[in-house]
């Protein structure tokens, strides 16, 4: 069993040729590799020998990260599609592992699985999330998340130490593994996502046509974190305002949507520009704002439209999404047992 990876590519730097170096250590379980670079300027797509094994697509412009997933994802063949971010890296038996998981009884209504990512020191991060909320927002905006996390809870699941194999809301896109049929599915990536919750949000339609997505505990990748965004804090900014303000207006309606920009711009960016004085970026948080001023109605007018195709995609997907969960109830112990013992023999290189 085989995934192909793709790769989204925007100046990563030396991150890019680490992450296709991974790959070329640890083949097990790889098909093709497509690597879309989004008008990179750094020299990053410059593969040199690295580019006989991956397949270098050039943009020739920052599609963002949910185009350039669709874009890469058309080249995919095989019955997995794993989105691996630059500043990720496979490590020994992780892609295997996984996707026996995937494969295996346990496995069978996850159509989304993530795996423990684990930094420099090793140490594993809490990356697995909670479905953004108009109450989460308004908590973390607060800081009631961290006075009161039992009653507010955070985005990340913090209080999950990661060590076991569970369903989840959300798992992070730096390894984020996709039936190739659940992508085809819910026809790939949301591209009015520019950049952020495009994986939350494919996530969430999976849930409501059926699948889950699951946390694999007994895999593990690298992850830096950060790779290509952390050096432009005003963008960076403007793109999370930007996707939550679709998001929240797309799963919870007009009336979240409008309550949601109330507080953007009335506790919360008080809130920011107190945090941000200290550290002197004050700046980059007014550049923030504004460029989400001066794009707020074409925002408005995507989450509107986001709403819509929502609901539709919903009702069309409906009925598939019962027959998947009656499917899953019907499945007896001596079956799950069954098949088990059939997944023994599964090739995975």
């Amino acid at each position: 069993m085989k995934a192909d990876i793709v790769i989204v590519n925007w100046n990563a730097g030396p991150l890019l040729r680490e992450c296709l170096e991974s790959i070329e250590a640890f083949p097990e379980g790889v098909g093709q590799v497509i690597v879309i670079d989004n008008g990179s300027t750094d020299g990053s797509a410059d593969l040199g020998d690295l580019s006989t094994r991956a397949r270098i697509i050039f943009a020739g412009e920052n599609l963002g990260f949910a185009r350039g997933c669709n874009r890469g994802a058309a080249y995919c063949t095989a019955p997995y599609i794993l989105l691996l971010n630059p500043d990720a890296r496979l490590l020994p038996g992780g892609l295997p592992s996984v996707l026996g998981f995937m494969e295996s009884t346990e496995g069978q209504a996850a159509g989304i699985a993530g795996v423990q990512l684990v930094g420099e020191e090793g140490k594993v991060q809490k990356t697995c999330s909670r479905f953004p909320t108009l109450g989460r927002y308004f908590g973390h905006a607060l800081r009631l998340d961290h006075l009161l996390p039992s009653i507010f809870k955070p985005h990340f699941m913090l209080e999950f130490d990661h060590q076991t194999t569970r369903p989840v809301d959300g798992v992070m896109g730096a390894f984020y593994l996709i039936r190739s049929k659940l992508y085809a599915e819910l026809g790939g990536m949301d591209e009015r996502y520019y950049v952020y919750l495009e994986e939350v949000d494919f996530s969430l339609r999976a849930k409501q046509s059926g699948w889950l997505t699951y946390h694999f505990a007994d895999a593990q990748a690298y992850h830096l974190g950060g790779g290509s965004s952390g050096n432009v804090k005003a963008h960076r900014l403007f793109y999370v305002l930007r996707s939550r303000t679709l998001f929240i207006f797309k799963s919870q309606g007009l009336l979240a949507g409008a309550t949601l920009l109330f507080l953007t711009w009335t506790i919360e960016l008080l809130a920011r520009c107190a945090a941000s004085a200290p550290k002197r970026q004050i700046g980059d948080t007014l550049r923030g704002y504004r460029m989400y001023l001066g794009s707020l109605p074409a925002i408005l007018s995507t989450a509107i439209s986001l709403r819509k195709r929502d609901q539709r995609e919903a009702r069309r997907l409906q009925p598939a999404a019962a027959s998947r969960t009656a499917t899953l109830r019907r499945v007896t112990p001596q079956e799950r047992a069954s098949r088990e013992t059939n997944q023994e023999g599964i090739d995975l290189s």
